[in-house]
């Protein structure tokens, strides 16, 4: 289910370019933030195509290494320990279709290695096998990182990045098409709404524009989990400025006016004091958790290895928590 109904005219050149592209065989690589719907923007692609295969992604970031490399290329059975029997990988299951790499600015220097050589000769070698299997597969790649410096800083390979750079796609954050939120709002309402088998909701101008008017660090993502979030939560069929007050932490700004500005983007967290009443500290822990996780991931700009860093975390414990609250 895509909207391709914009109001943006970058959003316009971004849907005609995918279109033009879609038949051929090119290698794409889709460029953006976090949460601005890149994966979104490659099943269409994948769509339009009308290739015969299936499309498979993977999100290079969220698995470790070792078993990304099985992942990837598949193995043999006794490969390793615990490989009891054979597994085609990724790439041989998009045969005929489409793979989609996320996040492949975080791929290791010996993938990068590995996935040169798989594009360059058109096959792929199991782990603890000898024998190529030929496949036919169109490369969608996507990235929050500049390539380019990473490139420069020596953290990828300068070979790939041509490789995989042939077709550059770039997403605008959702701050910079904001046009197109109220399309957005209409879109999520009414398709969350046939998933919970619900009457559809509609939202008040004023609560649309106060949507409008916030800056989405964590872009489209963010925007349908608050939209998600509100559906479930508000107790009338209209959503209104109150009813944002049922919001996450990082969408406090909707209590007050005046906070909303560009370098203002979240919250000072207050913990609150225990009244007589009582606290509910799971939810109170959950809350903290949430909001120094956005936080790393706003200040290292996505990128997972330094949010991680930022938390004294490891970078599997750090994409673990992530997925857990739904903000990769």
């Amino acid at each position: 289910m895509f909207l391709l109904e914009t109001r943006n005219p970058q959003m316009k050149r971004v849907y005609e370019l995918a279109k033009k592209v879609a038949p051929s065989s090119s290698t794409v690589l889709i460029l953006g933030e976090s949460g601005t719907g890149k994966e979104v923007l490659a099943k269409y692609i994948h769509f339009c195509s009308k290739r015969k295969g299936s499309f498979v992604p993977i999100n290079c970031a969220a698995i470790p290494e070792e078993l990304l490399e099985a992942e990837l290329f598949g193995y043999e059975k006794g490969a390793f320990t615990g490989a009891i029997r054979s597994k085609p990988g990724k790439f041989e299951l998009a045969n005929q279709g489409t793979i989609f790499l996320d996040e492949i600015g975080d791929l290791s220097p010996k993938l990068q290695a590995k996935l040169l050589r798989v594009i360059q000769e058109k096959q792929v070698e199991r782990l603890g096998g000898d024998k190529a299997i030929k496949i036919e597969v169109r490369i969608l790649a996507a990235t929050n990182k500049d390539l380019e410096k990473e490139v420069k800083e020596g953290r990828f390979r300068e070979d790939l990045f041509f490789r995989l750079n042939v077709i550059p796609i770039r997403l605008p954050p959702l701050r910079e098409r904001k046009e197109d939120i109220p399309l957005l709002v209409k879109f999520f309402l009414k398709r969350l709404c046939e998933r919970e088998g619900i009457e559809e909701k509609t939202i008040t101008p004023e609560a649309l524009e106060k949507l409008i008017n916030y800056h989405w660090p964590g872009n489209i993502r963010e925007l349908e989990n608050l939209i998600e979030r509100l559906l479930i939560l508000s107790e009338n069929n209209t959503i209104g400025v109150e009813d944002l007050s049922i919001s996450s932490l990082d969408l406090k700004f909707t209590m007050r006016e005046g906070l909303i500005k560009k370098r203002e983007r979240w919250v000072k967290y207050t913990l609150p004091e225990i009244s007589e009443e009582g606290i509910d500290l799971n939810k109170l822990l959950r809350e903290i958790e949430i909001y120094y996780l956005k936080r790393a991931l706003e200040i290292s700009k996505g990128t997972k290895t330094k949010g991680a860093k930022l938390l004294g975390l490891n970078r599997t414990t750090f994409i673990e928590k992530l997925k857990k609250y739904n903000l990769v």
